[in-house]
């Protein structure tokens, strides 16, 4: 995809005073525990989504971020965790202060149309520092506000609502759980709500805790020495989105011997960006690396979570191999080992996760080398659908890619075609080999058929 414009995108936003917004009701004041699969060490850190929408003449008159921050008050009631505060219990466990001092709220207007951020919508956007202004001393994990809100109006009447939110509480489907609630209230349509379900003893670990199965995932790795940055702590970082649409996964497919080609999107995309990724940061050949599934236990343990719980339900199972195994052997190979690491997810894997964090408890550190990637797909999640009265987003998703972390979302090409962006952030010239290495693999010739013409992965900066 070509670059979003050939100049840089630059605005001015006029932002009011950061507020705090409370619940429009007294709510309990007590404290509630989080899950063992909450207290994940991979999820204490502040993601950020983003939603645009266009104008909407029946809004006329009507200042988003004021709708939304009225309902946002209400739906505060019902999720009276939210407004509240973390703290750290005995040893190092997580509990929600209930204490109703509430989340951070910006209202903002920008002088910039949303047209004038391009033909199509994917992260990571320009400017985005002044969508979502990080207020000093607010990022914490501890004591600090568990959403940070921003509504910026736009010069075209369309609007831009991005929220940053600690992953400890809520994961993707939770968020948007909430959100829709938030939605509902705006549009005054609040009455087939899916009541909010806290119950995080669900997911906590047996007593006794036992750890059943082998968690790669959370292996004490130890940066080897390579040719390149071995943390993504460098200041020499960029970042760039990769759109994959029908003709992309088309031929990606025929890579694959037949008895693969069934296999799902996740599992394709996330074993080739895995295999460019691990050529392209310069390890050791016998260096190990790792592809983190984040997969969404929901629907693997229906029967013990009720509707409406939105804590955290999902785990992070690990493929494992050597840069040298990955070189040397075709992308079915690294589709194989994805589909295995997902099949690995059962409850028993869950609770064994949960026991995990218990035993091993403050000393398990995820580490943040470049040699662990880690994908968690959003593209079903439903985010483009929250509707504050303004209609469905016309583009909903992550912000950016955090670290080694990276996200596929639902985007448009400039043909109007669905299909998957995925923002990755490298070092500068790994990111270069990266793309080069996508490049080369897309001009393999297909198996079983010598005579397909390859196609060229376009990127956005």
């Amino acid at each position: 995809m070509a670059a979003l414009s050939d100049i840089p995108l630059t605005f001015t936003v006029r932002r009011c005073k950061p507020e705090f917004v409370a619940p429009a009701k007294p709510t309990p004041c007590e404290q509630k525990l989080l899950s063992d699969i909450d207290d994940q060490a991979i999820l204490r850190f502040q993601a950020r989504v983003v939603h645009f929408y266009r104008h909407q003449p029946s809004m006329e008159g009507k200042h988003p971020a004021e709708v939304i921050r009225t309902a946002l008050a209400q739906a505060l009631v019902l999720y009276y965790p939210f407004a509240g505060r973390l703290r750290e219990g005995a040893n190092g466990k997580l509990i929600v202060d209930c204490n109703g001092e509430g989340v951070l709220f910006i209202k903002a207007d920008a002088d910039v149309r949303l047209e004038q951020f391009g033909d199509t919508l994917q992260p990571p956007f320009p400017c985005f520092d002044q969508l979502l202004f990080d207020v000093p001393g607010s990022e914490g994990l501890l004591n600090c506000p568990l959403l940070l809100i921003q509504v910026t109006r736009l010069k075209c009447g369309g609007f831009i609502f991005a929220v940053r939110f600690n992953h400890v509480m809520s994961d993707g489907p939770g968020l948007k759980q909430f959100l829709s609630t938030v939605a509902a209230m705006a549009r005054g349509e609040a009455t087939h709500l899916i009541p909010p379900v806290w119950e995080r003893h669900l997911l906590d670990a047996p007593n006794p805790p036992r750890v059943t199965f082998t968690h790669h995932e959370y292996d004490e790795v130890e940066a080897a020495v390579t040719t390149t940055t071995t943390s993504l702590s460098s200041d020499n970082l960029v970042e760039r989105s990769f759109f994959f649409g029908p003709a992309e996964f088309s031929l990606l497919r025929r890579l694959l011997p037949p008895h693969l080609r069934h296999c799902t999107k996740f599992e394709l995309l996330t074993a080739f960006l895995w295999r460019c990724r691990s050529l392209a940061i310069n390890l050791d050949p016998e260096e190990e690396v790792r592809m983190l599934c984040a997969v969404n236990a929901r629907y693997k343990i229906e029967s013990l979570l009720p509707q409406g719980y939105y804590g955290n339900a999902f785990v992070i199972p690990a493929a494992i191999t050597t840069v040298k195994k990955l070189r040397q052997n075709p992308l079915g190979y690294a589709v194989e080992l994805v589909k295995q690491a997902k099949a690995s997810l059962t409850e028993e894997y869950v609770k064994s996760v949960a026991a995990l964090m218990v035993i091993r408890g403050k000393r398990l550190l995820f580490p943040n080398v470049i040699g662990s990637f880690i994908i968690s797909d959003i593209t079903k999640m439903g985010l483009e659908d929250v509707d504050f009265g303004w209609g469905k987003a016309v583009f909903a998703g992550t912000a950016k890619a955090e670290g080694v972390i990276s996200y596929f979302v639902q985007a448009k090409n400039k043909k109007g075609e669905v299909g998957t962006s995925v923002a990755i952030c490298l070092p500068a010239p790994a990111m270069e080999r990266f793309a080069e290495e996508m490049d080369n693999m897309l001009k393999q010739q297909p198996i079983e058929d010598k005579k397909s013409k390859s196609i060229r992965i376009s990127s956005a900066m």
